[in-house]
């Protein structure tokens, strides 16, 4: 393909995934594992002063936790309307966070301006991993941390794009989002860093609905899955397949009892020393 044609697509890519995580409402999803990201930064010891990014922060599922450790916190998003709930919440809760639009691969911060960088199923979804890498080394400071969550495939996320993907192929232009999640692309895509370590770990989804219920509820707020199914209009009996797809698997993987969904998702935890 001509590089011009494919500097348009790319474009036109960048648009689309603009839109759809304007979409819907991320910060009723966010909700779901709000105490599994506060354990997430509280695993990096982060201390009063130093100078936090959260890279793809939607409605800043990290960046509060870090503030309230005394942080200087940054929280940048591709989303304008999370962006704008961002700072609502931070005026409601007494917090000083700067909160911004922007994109993880060419973020509007100045080099070596931060300690550490975070990402939680944020940055991973960016079209072009290396220049996600590239940005986020060059924000942050030498001796600095790049902290990052990124689902698996084995994962019950990924086994949920999977599913999402048999109805509705994803982009060809895209890098897989799921390829963040191993451990021999992640050294290899930081193999300019001092140091990387990655640790599978889990978090969990908790919902006060059953999973049939849960997935209407990822339909109507979680923007890849609303544009999904909107990419199905007009073949109902899709819908219908896709929606029972998901259905079962919520179902397969909730362990909670009564009419109520908890369901474990794994994600490597990676740190890079800068």
């Amino acid at each position: 393909m001509p590089e011009t044609n494919q500097a348009t697509e790319m474009d036109s890519l960048k648009q689309r995934l603009k839109s759809t995580w304007s979409a819907g409402d991320f910060g009723q999803i966010a909700k779901s594992y709000q105490r599994g990201a506060a354990s997430f930064i509280s695993e990096l010891g982060i201390k009063p002063g130093q100078k936090v990014l959260d890279v793809a922060c939607g409605n800043g599922n990290l960046s509060f936790p870090a503030a309230q450790t005394g942080a200087v916190v940054t929280g940048v998003d591709i989303a304008p309307n999370l962006i704008l709930q961002a700072k609502q919440r931070a005026e409601n809760e007494g917090l000083n966070i700067t909160f911004e639009e922007g994109d993880a691969e060419r973020l509007p911060c100045s080099d070596a301006s931060f300690e550490i960088a975070v990402s939680m199923f944020g940055a991973m979804f960016a079209p072009r991993p290396e220049l996600v890498v590239s940005e986020l080394l060059r924000v942050t400071s030498p001796g600095g941390t790049i902290a990052m969550a990124n689902w698996t495939k084995e994962s019950f996320i990924g086994e949920m794009f999977k599913t999402i993907a048999g109805f509705v192929p994803p982009p060809a232009i895209m890098s897989s989002p799921l390829l963040w999640g191993d451990e021999a692309i992640i050294r290899e895509r930081f193999k300019e860093a001092k140091h990387i370590s990655t640790k599978r770990q889990s978090i969990t989804f908790e919902f006060d609905m059953p999973p049939e219920e849960v997935v209407s509820f990822w339909r109507e707020y979680y923007g890849p899955t609303q544009r999904a199914f909107a990419a199905l209009d007009g073949d109902s009996t899709k819908q219908e397949d896709l929606y029972k797809a998901l259905s079962n698997l919520w179902k397969r993987a909730n362990r909670a009892l009564g009419n109520t969904t908890t369901v474990d998702s794994q994600y490597l935890r990676v740190l890079v020393s800068r």
